[in-house]
Formats: structure tokens, sequence, C-alpha cells
């Protein structure tokens, strides 16, 4: 038996009871947290707990290190162990080691999970005051955002992850922000470069706030990302409505 759990945003707040239970109740508790408070609070859940931190070893593909993951929690699983891997976040929110592991699993016949958790972008709409209801919302990672010439709809907002290792295909303990430059010049197709964008991190600790630095978007090749920077770009106007649809929904024509 898998289960994937996230240990949410804040450290020692946000894991829920139904992920605490899975972790401290698994023949073998695995974790992957990018704080060290983090791993204290479950090391003190489960003191035999394992982190997989080891296997992002610089130089490696990151591929690479994912699938050592990946295989690290199944071969507990093919011992006949029930196992609890805990990730920073949201485990299903650009963590590729649980949906892969989940995926081998039930394909390998093993019963597997994944519960849910608060994510960055759970913080992000309450920090930024951010309803993805109101406008839309649109959410990339930010190499493959680039890389497939995605399409933005200006009148939406727009979230763009890990905006700190742009092109990084390696595993590297120095973060890579030239590609903020690549990415401000695609931006540019549809904003101005004193559209105002923020550059988001949610804050890790209960006490401490979050960190939200405001631009115009011709700043942003200098802006000071760090692993775990989110960029938001808010919408333009909104674009107006279609008066034959709104016909069509009896909606009248206002």
């Amino acid at each position: 038996m898998l289960t994937v759990v996230g240990t949410g945003i804040r450290a020692g707040t946000q894991l829920t009871p139904e992920a605490r239970a899975a972790f401290e109740h698994a023949d073998v508790a695995l974790y992957l947290v990018a704080d060290p408070v983090e791993a204290t609070v479950l090391r003190g859940i489960r003191a035999d707990a394992r982190s997989l931190y080891d296997y992002y070893e610089p130089g490696l593909l990151r591929q690479e290190i994912y699938e050592r993951i990946t295989e690290a929690m199944l071969a507990e699983v093919r011992r006949g162990h029930t196992v609890c891997a805990a990730f920073y976040g949201h485990p299903g929110i650009f963590v590729y080691p649980s949906h892969e592991a989940v995926a081998r699993a039930h394909s390998e016949g093993y019963p597997a999970r994944m519960l849910p958790a608060v994510s960055a972008e759970d913080c992000l709409f309450a920090d930024l005051g951010v309803d993805p209801g109101a406008a839309g919302c649109q959410s990339y990672e930010a190499t493959d955002f680039l890389v497939r010439r995605r399409g933005v709809d200006p009148t939406a907002s727009l979230i763009l992850w890990q905006i700190a290792v742009i092109g990084e295909a390696v595993y590297s303990t120095t973060l890579r922000t030239d590609g903020l430059a690549v990415l401000a010049e695609h931006l540019k197709t549809w904003y101005e470069n004193d559209h105002e964008v923020t550059l988001y991190e949610a804050s890790p600790y209960p006490l401490l706030e979050a960190t939200i630095v405001k631009m115009p978007l011709a700043e942003l090749p200098r802006a000071r990302a760090t692993a775990l920077s989110t960029l938001y770009v808010p919408p333009l106007e909104p674009r107006p409505r279609d008066p034959e649809m709104m016909k069509r929904l009896g909606l009248g024509s206002d």
C-alpha cells in the first residue's frame, strides 16, 4: 500500500489529520520537504522517517533524480510494506515522483492513493486576494510555457511557476535566473512594459508574512527570484460579453 501526502506550505500547521495518521502508522515513512523545520516536524511524528533529499545530486538530470525517488518509494511497496511518502506543499502539484509512483503501483496491482493538501497556489489566492473564478486563471510551469509557446488570454489571471529554474534540465544548487529575460520578452507579446506583475513566495512559517514584490514587467529580468518564487500576472480589462450568447443563456443583453 502506498499513500502519498502533502505537508502544506506552512511548517507544522497544515498537515491534515488524515495525512498525519497515514505518515504515523505506515511501516515505512519517507519525506521530501524544502524546509528543515518541516523535516523536524515529520521526524517528530516518526523518528525513523527517511529523507529522499539525498537523491538530489548536482549534475544529474532532474528526470533521473525523479526516477530514483519514484523507485525508492516503490521498492518498499514491493517488499510488502505500507508506505507513506510526504512531500512539501500539495503532493500532486509539480511533484512528478508522486504521480508516477501511484500510477506504477496501480499498474503492478498494489493499492495506492494521494491525499490533498494546501498548495502554494492556495496561499497565493489568499495572500494576493485573487479569486480565480472572477476573471479566470491560467497556470503554467515557466519552462513549459516558453518552450511550447503557450498562448495567453490577457483578460484572465496568469500564474507561472518555477521561474528561477527556467531551462534547467540538470539539477544544480545554483539558481539560474537568466531565463527571466526570455520570459519577460515573451510576455510582452500580450502586456505592456508598465504592466504590473508580482513576484510571490508563500511564507513557510505561521508568524512570517509572504514575500510579495510588485514591479513593472520591464523590471522582471532583474528580479531577485528564489527557488520558491512564483510570478503572478494580473488580468487586463475584461473582454466584452457576447450579446448573442447572453441572449441564448437568458441573461439579457447588458
